[in-house]
């Protein structure tokens, strides 16, 4: 049971894709949340704290692609049309702008990405099991309100 449950994919992009659908059949905007790190195309100009809200409702994408890795699409910036790629695990929270109802989510660290796609079947050597045990909660736990 242990060796399926390593197998099982995040719920993270599923949840997105929701809310995501939620936003847009109640007729709200869809706000994207990200921490903006290593792997993000995003317009650097417009990252605070190393982050960037990004609007991804339709009428301000095109080809928008919630995929199980990576969001992609294409939006304007100071009316220059560019090409996003935000990694899901940058992803922070997704909420509609109206109400700000939505969820908020646990950032990877690039460690975290590279040990999720190892599937943890590296041997323990350096004990690597046990800080990223110790480290599980504190991702679950609720983040900061902005």
């Amino acid at each position: 049971m242990n060796s399926d449950s390593q197998n099982i994919g995040s719920t993270k992009p599923y949840l997105i894709r929701a809310l995501y659908e939620w936003c847009t059949d109640n007729g709200l905007t869809p706000y994207l949340a990200v921490q903006v790190g290593a792997g993000a195309r995003v317009p650097m100009e417009f990252v605070k704290n190393g982050e960037i809200v990004l609007n991804i409702s339709f009428d301000a994408t095109s080809a928008l692609n919630i995929g199980n890795d990576e969001i992609r699409f294409k939006a304007r910036f100071g009316g220059v049309a560019r090409d996003i790629l935000v990694p899901i695990g940058q992803v922070s929270a997704i909420y509609a702008r109206e109400n700000s109802q939505g969820m908020a989510f646990p950032v990877e660290t690039a460690d975290e990405s590279a040990e999720i796609g190892e599937a943890n079947n590296a041997p323990a050597a350096e004990d690597q099991d046990e800080p990223a045990k110790a480290s599980k909660p504190t991702r679950l736990q609720p983040v900061k309100s902005k």
